[in-house]
C-alpha cells in the first residue's frame, strides 16, 4: 500500500495505491474516485453493538466502508469539510475528537472512550473515539492540523474543540479560562484543557463550532 496527500492544507485529498487484496476502510461518503478493481463492502465496524456506540455516544458513523482491491487499484478519499489530513501509525491506543475520523487500514479496532464529566464541561461531548491494534488511521482536521509532541511532565492548555487527538500516554484535566470572573465570563473560552506529556496532540487551526456561529450571523434572522 502507498498513499500521498495532495492540495494540502485547506483542500486535502488521501490518494491511496493497493495491491491486490489490500484494503482501506472509510466513512461513508469519503469517497472522491475509485480506478480499477475494487470490491465495496459496508458493515458496521466492530459489530452492532459497537457502532451503535460511536453512533449515539460518540458522534461518528454507524458504518464503515470497505474498499478491497481485486488487482491494482487506487481510491481518493477526502473529508466533509475543509481542513487538513494526517497519518498516524497505531501500535497504542489512541483518541479522536468527534468528526476527526477518515479512514483506517490494518487490524484496527474503533470504540468509545468515556471522558466523564470532566468532557462535558470542557464541550465536544463526554466521549472520545478510541483507536486501537496495529496498522494506521488517517485522520482529518478543520483548517491545518499541528502536530505538537510533549515532554514527559510538560504541559500545555488547548482549547478543547481545537483537539483533533491525542495519544494515550497525555493525561488531561479540565480548567477554567483565566482566573477571575471577567476572563471566564467575556474571555469567549469558558473551559479549556490542560494536557500533559509525555505524548503527542493532534491540534486543528480551526473548529466547526466557531465557523458555525460565523454562518449563523450572517443569515438572516441568525444570532
Amino acid at each position: 500500500m502507498e498513499f500521498k496527500i495532495d492540495d494540502r492544507p485547506m483542500s486535502s485529498v488521501l490518494k491511496v495505491k493497493l495491491s491486490s487484496g489490500e484494503s482501506v476502510n472509510a466513512q461513508p461518503g469519503a469517497m472522491m474516485l475509485m480506478m480499477g478493481n475494487i470490491k465495496v463492502d459496508t458493515s458496521m465496524q466492530g459489530g452492532f453493538l459497537k457502532g451503535l456506540m460511536r453512533k449515539a455516544m460518540g458522534g461518528e458513523t454507524l458504518f464503515i466502508n470497505k474498499y478491497t482491491a481485486q488487482s491494482d487499484a487506487i481510491i481518493w478519499l477526502v473529508p466533509s469539510f475543509l481542513g487538513d489530513i494526517e497519518y498516524i501509525p497505531i501500535g497504542n491506543d489512541f483518541y479522536l475528537m468527534d468528526g476527526a475520523y477518515l479512514a483506517h487500514h490494518g487490524d484496527i479496532d474503533l470504540s468509545v472512550a468515556w471522558r466523564g464529566g470532566r468532557g462535558f464541561i470542557a464541550g465536544g461531548g463526554m466521549v472520545w473515539l478510541k483507536v486501537s491494534g496495529n496498522g494506521g488511521v488517517w485522520i482529518n482536521g478543520f483548517g491545518g492540523l499541528k502536530v505538537l509532541e510533549l515532554k514527559a511532565g510538560q504541559k500545555v492548555v488547548v482549547d478543547n474543540y481545537h483537539i483533533a487527538g491525542v495519544e494515550n500516554t497525555v493525561s488531561w484535566k479540565v480548567r477554567s479560562f483565566g482566573k477571575g470572573f471577567k476572563n471566564f465570563l467575556f474571555g469567549g473560552e469558558f473551559f479549556v484543557m490542560e494536557l500533559t506529556g509525555p505524548g503527542k496532540v493532534y491540534l486543528q487551526s480551526r473548529t466547526l463550532p466557531s465557523f458555525a456561529n460565523l454562518i449563523a450571523r450572517m443569515i438572516p434572522g441568525g444570532d
